[in-house]
């Protein structure tokens, strides 16, 4: 027996109660809502439905009803009627089925078919500013009424200071689909657990998720002209439904199984040690510009979750995908604040990175705000404290805002990319923009009162070049996508050293290789806060694809028989990761200040040339040497460390670099040398070979040496270096 019962107006979305379920649905504009109760994923037709009654079921803006006699597990939608004048920016269609904004998860038992969801009649000359009417709901996704409990076994999100973390970014299907990964459920939540294992091993602390939040996988209709194959969303930047983990990422089901699984996958990932982020995509959805499909937001208040164009018929376009959620609405940051609530408090995770950041800054008319409402309440909001917040500081708009973010914000660091690859590419003048880089990049967060570990540095991301390939490849290779090699970057700063793409030539594949580990060292030794592509770690490649956004195969997988092939370099990455987070001078949590702050006559960072002599800025020679005071560089309450000395030539010829005198009763000892093969380009705690007093090292072409100082007294092994 169902009864029901008027409910009051919070919480928004769908949420058990004892013998029934919560509903609650925000529309400013809407004159009518009915609440759907459906009996399988497909149906065409709903078993029930229930008419809000504005005079009893409408408190302000909020819809809401509580339905007695279901329970979680219930499959429902909502239709919302209103004026439908798009000219004004209304478009309510009563005869289209809209999913809850709030909605904790879809069915993705079957294969959606969005491409006739669409509130217009398509064989009208008026298109968008006709009305369809009929429709079913057979091939449209149901949302799941859930139960949050959960055995957690004590876990909570781990929170590490930012400080510390080396980031893994990657893509819940492509670390593991591959079949080389050897898992028993590849491409899935559990998929990610039972590579726990490697990801530990490896060393990062952190692994950040390409969106996992429900999107249409088939939006985008288009053959792959080389495979013929349909091209398909594996990246998952249009998300439809915030608060929903992707039902096709689980292995055990998709009625609500996948939240569990989710659940699982962190408090597995939690008790390795290993943080999980999100990547977050509140700038725009899936349901496109005027001509997109009806699927919520859309449907349910269109000029409250949208920004409009002055002809309101319109889609302001700040993301490049046609739409632009209306961020600073306050209905619009109601939404965003407690996703976020849910995804810290319910789902435990530790962090978010939000697509396309700026979108979050701009007012209603795309102004760019001082202090945008919706970032300021992100970075203070009580229960987000100690949850990390990453901004893509730019967006599809103009806008370019590395660096201008405020308060507590972290922020992907494009300028650390492209300085580092420019400056391994020999590009001339690139000299003291590496330095700066490698000092945390102070020129962008020292003045506004932030720290270096604000900075999130990295060469390569899943937009982009791999790292193999931005050696291996002089342009884009994007013809799989369908667009005709226009999408993706231009300006990607690589170089193929003489042949594109792969080849058999030995000394290629050798330069290849130390290139790699030369980015690679820059970026994990260099202040801030790294972060590594995955896969970057045994040279996964794209075979020259910089947009892979639409490839669900092998182009994007990690393909693990690369580790065997590359070994060496797995080890290189593991053993740096282990260095970082064994010496706090590279994760200090202040800038250098370049002075004596301890009275030890040395300051906390010094710049040399190849001669010992400080640096001259105003030189054109690339070679750069940096002296790290070990006792100077360590900050209150912190153990003072070893003092470094790096050495870095991009060019293409050796170098022969003074090395300065190691404070008494210390010697140097080799560390690193990216030119030197395996396994002693990186050397292990203790295997470090001291060097011969008074001697200059030499450093071979396109190279970086590390030393330390160790006591002078210590063992030596027997291959003492000679230079």
């Amino acid at each position: 027996m169902i009864t029901l019962q008027p409910g009051k107006p919070y919480p928004l979305g769908a949420v058990p109660l004892a013998g029934g379920v919560h509903f609650g649905l925000v529309s400013h504009t809407a004159t009518q809502v009915w609440l759907q109760i459906y009996d399988e994923p497909e149906a065409r037709q709903p078993v029930h439905e229930f008419a809000l009654d504005p005079a009893v079921n409408r408190t302000g803006d909020v819809w809401h009803i509580d339905v007695l006699g279901i329970g979680a597990g219930t499959l429902y939608l909502y239709r919302v009627d209103g004026p439908f004048a798009p000219e004004k920016g209304l478009r309510f269609n009563r005869y289209r089925p809209l999913l809850d904004p709030y909605a904790r998860a879809l069915t993705g038992s079957f294969q959606w078919d969005l491409s006739d969801a669409v509130a217009y009649d398509r064989s009208s000359p008026l298109k968008d500013l006709s009305l369809r009417v009929g429709g079913d709901a057979g091939s449209f996704p149901k949302c799941i009424v859930i139960d949050d409990a959960f055995d957690w076994n004590g876990d909570r999100p781990l929170n590490y200071p930012l400080r510390n973390c080396i980031i893994y970014e990657g893509h819940v299907r492509g670390l593991s689909a591959h079949s080389s990964s050897g898992v028993e459920h590849p491409g899935t939540y559990r998929g990610v657990i039972e590579m726990i294992p490697y990801l530990k091993e490896l060393g990062i602390t952190s692994l950040e998720l390409l969106p996992i939040h429900e999107f249409d996988e088939l939006e985008y209709r288009r053959i792959n002209p080389l495979s013929g194959e349909p091209i398909c969303n594996y990246w998952g930047y249009s998300t439809i439904a915030f608060f929903a983990p992707k039902g096709s990422y689980s292995s055990s089901g998709a009625l609500g199984q996948q939240v569990r699984e989710f659940k699982e996958m962190v408090r597995e990932l939690h008790s390795a040690g290993i943080e999980v982020i999100l990547d977050v995509v509140f700038n725009h959805t899936g349901e496109g510009n005027e001509t997109g499909p009806t699927l919520s937001f859309r449907g349910i208040d269109n000029p409250t979750y949208y920004m409009l164009e002055e002809d309101r018929r319109y889609y302001r376009n700040f993301s490049g995908t046609g739409n632009t959620m209306n961020c600073n609405n306050p209905i619009m940051r109601t939404l965003i604040t407690e996703c976020l609530h849910y995804w810290v408090v319910d789902m435990h995770v530790d962090g978010f990175r939000f697509d396309l950041g700026s979108i979050l800054g701009r007012d209603e008319q795309g102004n760019l705000l001082q202090n945008a409402p919706i970032l300021e309440r992100i970075a203070q909001d009580p229960i987000l404290q100690n949850t990390k917040i990453i901004a893509e500081a730019w967006d599809a708009g103009g806008a370019y805002q590395v660096g201008a973010f405020q308060g507590r914000w972290a922020e992907w660091n494009d300028r650390f990319r492209d300085d580092v690859r420019r400056y391994w590419r020999g590009d001339r003048n690139t000299v003291a923009a590496l330095a700066t880089r490698f000092a945390g990049s102070s020129d962008l967060y020292h003045s506004g009162g932030r720290k270096p570990f604000h900075s999130i540095n990295y060469v390569t991301a899943h937009d982009g070049f791999t790292m193999y390939d931005l050696v291996s490849y002089n342009r884009k290779h994007n013809l799989a996508n369908g667009e005709e090699n226009r999408d993706g970057h231009d300006s990607n700063f690589s170089f193929n050293h003489g042949f594109e793409g792969d080849t058999g030539d030995v000394e290629t594949q050798r330069v290849r290789l130390q290139q790699m580990r030369n980015m690679l060292t820059t970026l994990l030794l260099s202040l801030g806060t790294p972060m590594l592509l995955s896969g970057d770690e045994f040279g996964r490649t794209q075979g020259g694809n910089n947009n892979a956004y639409c490839q669900n195969n092998e182009i994007s997988w990690n393909d693990y028989r690369q580790l065997h092939r590359h070994r060496d370099l797995h080890r290189f990455v593991r053993l740096l990761i282990a260095i970082r987070k064994n010496h706090p001078v590279f994760t200090r949590g202040e800038f250098y200040t370049g002075r004596d702050n301890n009275r030890n006559l040395r300051n906390d960072i010094d710049w040399f040339d190849c001669s010992g002599s400080r640096m001259d800025w105003s030189r054109t020679d690339t070679c750069l040497a940096v002296y790290i005071d070990g006792q100077e560089a360590a900050l209150v309450g912190e153990r003072q460390d070893d003092d470094f000395y790096l050495m870095f030539n991009p060019s293409q010829k050796k170098r022969d670099f003074t090395v300065p005198d190691p404070p008494r009763g210390l010697r140097w000892a080799r560390v690193i040398d990216t030119a030197a093969p395996s396994p002693r380009d990186v050397r292990e705690v203790g295997s470090e070979v001291p060097l011969p007093d008074d001697q200059p090292v030499t450093v071979e072409a396109r190279a970086v040496v590390m030393v330390r100082t160790i006591p002078r007294d210590a063992p030596a092994p027997a291959d003492i270096d000679a230079g």
